[in-house]
């Protein structure tokens, strides 16, 4: 290679692809299904944005990860459970949350999801202060949207995390949209300026090189978790997806360009017929367990019994591995 020709991207190992196809599939039928009259009420895909989750879950092995209302994909990357994640969805039995918690509103073990936008953030400083005085060597990981930072409680968190100096990750995923509004019209300066202001360390990363961002990132949560240094980490990326299930106000070409940068293309013209064969085998498993997960009876929910262990699922998707129970 010659001098000043970029590396080419780094290729995921068959376990993050597998990951990533397994995400991509899981929320493009979800999409599906709503479009079908076969789910109700709504959901909010991270179609585009699979690489985040999939990059970080090996360095949040056993942490606390506070997720979102797009927080499908991150619940998959660290659990590999689309029957349970499904199931919840849908109502039926084996849900993670026996049903009563659907898309948006998830607990198992250390990952918690909810709808409440910027509501985790203090909950992340909570969590990471309990991880600094109990020295158990954990952080608290919290996903936010750009849109996110409009939130008051995300500054009174950031302050705290930043004087108390706590072992807090935020993880931003930048699709420069909030709802329908583009972020360029609802936040002022950036949420790097705005890391700064409270001393906080600050990283970019953009493209969806798997491999080569678990490497960049590493020693950011290393320091997190050492030296609890708090850190923001910014994941500039695009939403193919509408907000929710259809609610899609931008212009069709704009949303053709950001599919025609999607990792899911780039990696298919690069790895020719095995990504391929590999694709269809994963679409085909996530179907399978549709329908599997479909013909279950309703779940039951007993205030007594609390949550249950997703590991009731039953038939998991395309691996087994629980990162984080």
């Amino acid at each position: 290679m010659s001098a000043g020709t970029p590396e080419p991207p780094g290729v995921p190992d068959l376990e993050d692809l597998e990951a990533l196809l397994g995400i991509r599939h899981f929320e493009t039928m979800l999409l599906r299904m709503f479009s079908e009259g076969r789910l109700n009420g709504t959901t909010h895909t991270c179609l585009g944005q699979e690489h985040v989750p999939v990059a970080l879950a090996p360095l949040l092995a056993g942490d606390h990860v506070l997720s979102n209302h797009r927080g499908h994909g991150h619940y998959l990357a660290l659990f590999r459970d689309p029957a349970g994640l499904l199931a919840e969805i849908m109502g039926r039995e084996g849900a993670v949350c026996s049903g009563v918690g659907g898309s948006q509103h998830i607990r198992r073990g250390r990952y918690l999801s909810t709808g409440v936008q910027g509501e985790s953030l203090p909950l992340a400083v909570g969590l990471g202060l309990h991880c600094k005085r109990t020295r158990e060597g954990r952080i608290a990981a919290v996903f936010t949207g750009d849109g996110t930072w409009g939130e008051g409680a995300v500054y009174e968190a950031l302050n705290m995390a930043a004087l108390w100096r706590v072992p807090v990750l935020v993880v931003v995923e930048h699709n420069g949209i909030a709802q329908s509004t583009p972020t360029r019209l609802q936040l002022a300066g950036t949420i790097a300026d705005r890391a700064a202001a409270f001393g906080l360390d600050f990283v970019e990363v953009t493209g969806h090189d798997v491999p080569a961002i678990r490497a960049r990132l590493a020693p950011v949560v290393r320091r997190v978790r050492e030296q609890h240094r708090p850190a923001v980490v910014q994941f500039t990326t695009h939403r193919l997806g509408p907000h929710s299930k259809g609610d899609d106000t931008r212009p069709g070409e704009d949303v053709a360009a950001l599919w025609a940068d999607d990792w899911h293309r780039e990696l298919a013209e690069r790895l020719g017929e095995p990504f391929r064969e590999l694709d269809a085998r994963i679409r085909a498993e996530v179907e399978r367990v549709a329908r599997e997960v479909e013909a279950r009876p309703p779940s039951a929910w007993a205030a007594a019994s609390g949550a249950r262990n997703a590991t009731a699922g039953g038939t998991r998707g395309w691996g087994t591995d629980e990162r984080t129970d």
